[in-house]
């Protein structure tokens, strides 16, 4: 009978790890606001590797509005923000009187206001573990909607040690390793802001991430399972220069105290009392200038920006490189900034992957973000959900047959 029970307990054993070991890696590495041309100006050794050894793409499509949470978003569940819930960086629920901000870390763990399924979801209910050093989202309180594994978000958190808490993960036992991991890097959207994206300091950024890239490879070299892992590389969105010169300040326009505004730079709500929203709509209508204006129910298709009742009564869409603000006063000085059409090429970001279930040397033109999900349900062979938008037959030729 002894014999029996560790004879099944070898089998158990041997089977975890057999089929732990068949199933795909995958680490999803964001480098925040790291713009599509950035890769051309010859400060990239490691990222050029890949784009010789691996897929490349022209450019990343971000979704509508072009910011890091919204973004983010769609990069993991595959839909556009107007479906995910996450709208913008800060948005308000006009029903219960809240305030979502990315800053809030209350909010941004309150799972009421993401509507998405992210991928880390999908994956554990079909038995894949999955693990989260930040990303927006990772840090829901429903228990059931996070990774396995996930670290709560800190900014100044050393860049090297988000690596190596990522090979932590990735030397644990094979039935407690996760799988598919993500992790994030702020530098090139920080220097952005502050500096543009054309300034010393922003390709000093450029040059950090590159190591960054460098680095996880070695890293994996160490723990021998660079040949087994799939690396893919992303940007949230782009970056484009903004001066305190190319400035709209809307609520002087709408002259009037009936308003209330969300947001605002590339992006900004306008919430009229409901008596005077034709009102308001009709003067920003008559001095547009270096923006656009639209009634929800009319912001283009293109936008897919119109269906969710979070997103403002009337929305101000400035030009690339102006900024839509108020009357309050500011003390942001920054240089670059994002949001803005996300047809704008300044707006694109990148996507590089490399590894066993990827094409060799392989460069394509702008892939979409939205994409990026039913591509990941396509590695891990998984069902995706049904109701994303992402569609998989404009991204997966870039998969090994």
């Amino acid at each position: 009978m002894k014999k029996m029970i560790l004879f099944l307990l070898l089998y158990l054993s041997i089977s975890i790890t057999v089929f732990a070991g068949s199933k795909p890696y995958v680490i999803l590495v964001s480098f925040d606001a790291f713009r599509w041309d950035y890769l051309n100006r010859e400060i990239t050794p490691n990222l050029k590797k890949i784009k010789e050894n691996g897929v490349s793409a022209l450019s990343l499509r971000p979704a509508f509005p072009s910011k890091t949470f919204p973004n983010h978003q769609s990069i993991i569940t595959g839909m556009y923000p107007a479906h995910h819930g996450i709208i913008a960086n800060t948005f308000s629920d006009p029903f219960n009187k809240t305030i979502y901000r990315m800053g809030d870390t209350n909010a941004v763990r309150n799972g009421r206001w993401y509507l998405g399924e992210a991928f880390w979801e999908t994956a554990e209910r079909q038995g894949i573990k999955t693990a989260s050093y930040f990303w927006p989202g990772s840090e829901i309180l429903i228990p059931y909607r996070r990774p396995t594994y996930f670290e709560e978000y800190d900014h100044e958190r050393p860049y090297e040690k988000r690596v190596e808490g990522v090979m932590d993960w990735l030397k644990l036992p094979a039935e407690k390793r996760p799988h598919f991991i993500t992790v994030y890097f702020h530098e090139t959207d920080t220097q952005g802001h502050k500096f543009g994206p054309d300034s010393p300091e922003t390709n000093q950024a450029i040059k950090t991430l590159d190591n960054i890239a460098g680095l996880l490879f070695q890293k994996l070299d160490e723990i021998k399972m660079r040949d087994s892992v799939n690396v893919i590389f992303v940007s949230d969105h782009g970056m484009t220069e903004v001066s305190q010169e190319r400035t709209i300040n809307i609520e002087k326009i709408v002259g009037s105290s009936d308003c209330k505004f969300f947001d605002g730079g590339p992006i900004m709500f306008v919430e009229p009392n409901k008596e005077k929203v034709n009102d308001v709509y009709n003067i920003l209508k008559k001095n547009e200038n270096h923006y656009k204006v639209y009634l929800r129910d009319e912001v283009p298709e293109y936008f897919h920006f119109n269906d969710h009742p979070f997103i403002s009564q009337i929305v101000v869409v400035a030009d690339l490189g102006w900024s839509a603000i108020t009357n309050k006063k500011s003390n942001w000085e920054g240089k670059g900034n994002h949001g803005f059409d996300n047809n704008q090429l300044d707006m694109h970001g990148i996507f590089l992957a490399i590894g066993p279930n990827f094409k060799k040397n392989y460069h394509t033109g702008t892939l979409w973000n939205i994409d990026i999900y039913p591509l990941l349900c396509k590695i891990f062979e998984i069902f995706p959900r049904t109701n994303i938008d992402g569609k998989l037959d404009r991204i997966e030729f870039i998969l090994n047959e």
